[in-house]
């Protein structure tokens, strides 16, 4: 069977957008491909993340990997010694670009670092605002609101499933699973989810004797043909410290005969999904529970 492969690209930085999005629209228009890219609009504050090095499995996955050569010093001090620059007012043209050249653009946050840290304990009106604050600088920079969106860090729940019906988008990636569902929401069917079903390099790499050099083997030799196999990706590590073996990659996809497609070709038109509900539950190289299918949830 014809294996598809669903390509995502969170971005959630500042140098991210700078530098790594344009580097990624070049090499996926090297090959003609179209991908779904979901991004932060406001405050870059990702440095405000080191406080977490006090969390001993936080620590291990800075550790294990290397994530100051991966990411830079600049995104592990953003928004601790300076204030956060905000990336949809000064990069809004990088945005455009984008979506210009025929990529699916949703939003993946307001604030990044506060949406992890915050999202599931926010009041109602102050998580709604916190919402649209992302949806109304999405608009501002595109000229347009976001039609999907999904959740930074995985970081989702019943409660903010509902808060997202509210601003109408077609679909959303906020969880871990193995299936396009719809979520069942105080009894109520939500916006069709397309869930990550792969781990994302840094979840990875250091672990099970993976590599750089064995990494994508890893990744492909795990696509399930004729089933939804969904990749993140991000613009600060495939898009800049990593963009090398990110072009291997999308090689090793064309020598296998991998099809790669945004995500909303995997939703389907007017198709039944199943029902299913979210938990939270951990992940394998992550700190913290993520947003999970319930039916995926790993034994």
């Amino acid at each position: 069977m014809p294996t598809t492969l669903a390509l995502r690209v969170d971005v959630d930085t500042f140098r991210g957008t700078r530098d790594g999005v344009p580097r990624l629209l070049d090499v996926l228009a090297a090959r003609s491909l179209t991908a779904t890219f979901f991004v932060t609009l406001g405050p870059d504050n990702m440095g405000r993340h080191l406080r977490r090095l006090l969390k001993p499995r936080f620590a291990l996955k800075m550790l294990r990997s290397r994530a100051a050569s991966l990411y830079g010093w600049d995104i592990l001090l953003a928004g601790t010694f300076w204030p956060g620059r905000r990336i949809g007012a000064a990069l809004a043209r990088v945005l455009r670009s984008a979506d210009a050249a025929g990529h699916e653009v949703g939003l993946h946050a307001w604030d990044h670092h506060r949406w992890q840290v915050a999202a599931r304990k926010l009041p109602p009106a102050e998580l709604h605002a916190e919402i649209g604050r992302g949806v109304a600088a999405f608009a501002d920079a595109l000229g347009r609101p976001p039609d999907c969106s999904a959740a930074a860090g995985w970081v989702c729940d019943e409660r903010i499933l509902e808060a997202k019906e509210a601003f109408g988008f077609r679909y959303n990636s906020d969880c871990r699973g193995r299936s396009v569902f719809v979520p069942v929401v105080g009894g109520r069917d939500g916006a069709p989810q397309v869930p990550t079903t792969l781990p994302t390099y840094d979840e990875v790499i250091g672990r099970d004797g993976v590599t750089d050099a064995t990494y994508n083997a890893w990744i492909l030799d795990r696509l399930r043909p004729g089933e939804l196999n969904v990749l993140t990706i991000h613009a600060e590590v495939e898009g800049i410290a990593r963009a090398a073996l990110f072009v291997d990659f999308l090689a090793e996809c064309e020598r296998r005969g991998v099809e790669i497609v945004p995500l909303r070709d995997v939703l389907g038109a007017g198709a039944r999904h199943r029902r299913d509900e979210v938990v939270q539950a951990p992940a394998t190289g992550r700190e913290g529970d993520l947003c999970w299918q319930r039916s995926a949830v790993p034994a």
